[in-house]
């Protein structure tokens, strides 16, 4: 996309963002300009080092564009910082792979007049992408080549009878909820064969294929399978084995327990990487394991790690694993050899939070994406013995004319002794000794953490709230990773206890810091932090002066009956059944306390969550709307567990603000109007066009 076109969305951006806000575009980052940012998603280095291959995610444009999906674009950027546009516009390209001699770079998209997701193919040296392959009826939803490029491995859904489309037509529509699963199929073609069309045939494989690795030779496959489609089973029941590929037989399985993540051979096909838990109580796929080609032994690589690993690839010349680490709230990038239980830093916490590895196959060059805490994901360059850091790409070059609060990491002891910590931004332009109203932002999981970077998006107001006058803290309650798997196990079979206990006393010491009015806080929050924050509104209610609940759990009780990770739950937070203790899941539930509360409450859920039931919701907001109370809720059609597309994302943006505003600066006395008045920009949008 060239710089015209970039300045013309910003131009755009700045141009709504007028229309609500008084402060200067040029001084801090508005809602608007929040709903243009673009972010790298994808980093893909060429064999040779000198290039990387990768794809921006870039939201359509409010007002004007059909609703949907951000758009995935391809680029190239030099070891220099110099970026080429291949394929951009409205696309969405996916799983981006080099070829072993670095003239083609391969994808998965749906371009012109395809029906289906089909694997392309477009020349590093300019040129227009070619189709490689496409399956009848069905897409390829995933593919991987072999280190010799003469076969292709590909995942896809089996394709839908043509009877089946007849009956819907004529009213055959029922569906048998959990049954008549179909399983993802993989095919193995060889590329070799070009004096006749390919037809790939699945190989006959009683589980659901959910991922696949070449071996280095070239003549087995390692694969990962689960007993069926569900998500619960690929969260609880995956597991990965080794496949000879002439005779279609498993070779080695590896034994894993618990939740399961990527794995890879090493380049001298010894060794298998497994990124796995700990247990099947480990809530988290934070442990790196070594597993044994011949004798299928598995390993803990990484025994008592205090922190939690989040990617790895091997480098190609010698058994060296590079690995990116999450240790608190920062991320180091490492490396470690077999025979080894500790690994060496190249690059130190605290530079930026790093995210999917690629080497060069030199090894002489690793690429990844990274963000901090004034920009999103971007990507990065390591070049050398000493892993020299270098930013490529500035896919928001507005954002250097941005002002950033103060951003920094704290930690202290909770009431009973716990270690506890977080993210902290000050109101830009704090000023000692002043008290600001405070915005507390529930991560989800909770198996999950807060870094120390980027943390700003449409339900996480971060930056955009700071330069609104509000302090924004970002909690590592107990139960978070990136301590290790004893703490992240600290909440479990305690729904509600301890966990959310620690969010009063992240209030207090932020009152006790002379930073935050105790009377102004609010917190937000999604799916587990949307539970925190109906907590917060409900059973906490004197502590917090305003909440907003996003697709959270308000009932302990029907969430387990009406969500896709019931197994999950169990094993990893409950530790228990509803009908073992069913008093105590009641009162562990938000719509337990409803009575008491004082806390003004903003509901908003994706109609199509399939995670947490939108009844969730529904619940809490009828208990408190039957008694008087100040609630809300507002529903996304089309959107799931956290919206996805750009004028839901904006919307709920605006409204987050509006009633944070409302209750901890404006002292509100009603709620605010339900109206949000988009068809004055629309308008307004329309009228700037026409001129």
């Amino acid at each position: 996309m060239n710089n015209k076109i970039k300045h013309a969305k910003h131009a755009l951006a700045v141009a709504i963002g007028l229309l609500s806000f008084s402060a200067s575009a040029s001084e801090a980052i508005t809602a608007e300009e929040l709903a243009t940012l673009q972010q790298v998603t994808q980093v893909q280095v060429s064999p040779d080092g000198d290039s990387v291959a990768f794809t921006r995610s870039v939201p359509r444009k409010l007002y004007q564009d059909k609703d949907g999906l951000n758009w995935g674009e391809l680029y190239i950027v030099d070891d220099k910082g110099v970026e080429r546009p291949y394929i951009t516009g409205e696309v969405n390209i996916k799983q981006i792979q080099w070829s072993k001699d670095g003239t083609l770079i391969y994808f998965l998209a749906k371009m012109g007049d395809d029906e289906f997701v089909t694997l392309y193919q477009i020349p590093f040296d300019g040129g227009q992408a070619l189709k490689t392959m496409a399956l009848d009826g069905t897409d390829i939803g995933h593919f991987s080549l072999s280190e010799d490029n003469k076969q292709i491995a590909l995942l896809a859904m089996p394709a839908k009878e043509k009877s089946e489309k007849k009956l819907k037509e004529l009213g055959f529509k029922a569906e048998i909820y959990e049954e008549n699963l179909k399983n993802k199929q993989l095919f193995v073609v060889d590329l070799a064969v070009t004096d006749k069309p390919l037809k790939p045939i699945a190989w006959e494989i009683e589980d659901y294929v959910s991922d696949m690795h070449w071996s280095p030779e070239g003549e087995t496959l390692l694969i990962k399978t689960q007993p069926t489609a569900l998500i619960d089973d690929k969260y609880m029941k995956s597991k990965w084995q080794i496949v000879n590929i002439a005779t279609q037989q498993t070779v080695t399985t590896f034994i894993t327990e618990g939740k399961l993540g990527a794995a890879e051979f090493s380049h001298d096909g010894k060794y298998i990487a497994i990124h796995g838990a700990e247990d099947k109580h480990d809530p988290a796929t934070g442990r790196l394991f070594l597993g044994n080609v011949k004798s299928g032994e598995v390993t803990d690589w990484l025994p008592d790690f205090k922190g939690h690993v989040a990617d790895f690839e091997w480098a190609n010349d010698e058994n060296t694993l590079y690995l990116i680490a999450n240790v608190d709230t920062q991320s180091v990038v490492a490396t470690i050899k077999p025979g080894k239980t500790k690994y060496k830093e190249v690059v130190k916490g605290g530079k930026f939070i790093a995210g999917k590895l690629s080497i060069s196959d030199s090894d002489a060059t690793v690429t990844l994406k990274g963000n901090t805490a004034e920009h999103p994901n971007e990507v990065f360059m390591l070049r050398g013995s000493k892993h020299k850091q270098t930013r490529l790409t500035h896919s928001n070059s507005w954002l250097g004319d941005k002002r950033f609060a103060k951003q920094e990491s704290i930690e202290f002891k909770a009431r009973d002794g716990v270690e506890i910590g977080g993210v902290l931004i000050y109101p830009l332009d704090h000023k000692e000794g002043q008290r600001y109203p405070l915005i507390m932002s529930v991560h989800g999981g909770p198996e999950s953490h807060d870094k120390d970077g980027w943390v700003t998006n449409y339900s996480r107001p971060g930056q955009m709230a700071a330069a609104q006058g509000y302090a924004v803290f970002y909690p590592n309650y107990r139960g978070s990773t990136g301590k290790g798997v004893d703490y992240s196990k600290l909440g479990q079979n305690d729904y509600a206890g301890k966990e959310f206990d620690d969010l009063v006393d992240f209030k207090d010491h932020l009152v006790d810091m002379g930073l935050v009015d105790s009377k102004k806080v609010g917190i937000t929050g999604g799916s587990y932090g949307g539970y925190a924050s109906a907590w917060a509104a409900t059973k906490l209610t004197k502590h917090f002066a305003a909440s907003v609940m996003f697709v959270g759990v308000t009932n302990q009780l029907s969430k387990f009956g009406t969500t896709d990770i019931s197994n999950e739950m169990h094993l990893v937070h409950a530790r228990s059944y509803p009908w073992d203790k069913w008093q105590w899941y009641l009162e562990r539930s938000p719509i337990y306390w409803a009575g008491q509360s004082e806390t003004p409450l903003l509901i908003m859920h994706g109609k199509d969550d399939p995670r947490v039931h939108p009844a969730q919701s529904m619940e809490l907001y009828r208990y408190m709307k039957v008694q008087g109370k100040d609630v809300r809720l507002v529903y996304y059609p089309g959107e799931g567990h956290g919206n996805k597309k750009v004028a839901a994302q904006y919307d709920y943006n605006l409204r987050l603000m509006r009633w944070m505003d409302h209750y901890l600066k404006n002292d509100g006395k009603e709620m605010p109007d339900y109206k949000l008045d988009h068809e004055a920009k629309l308008e307004q949008i329309t009228k700037a066009d026409a001129e």
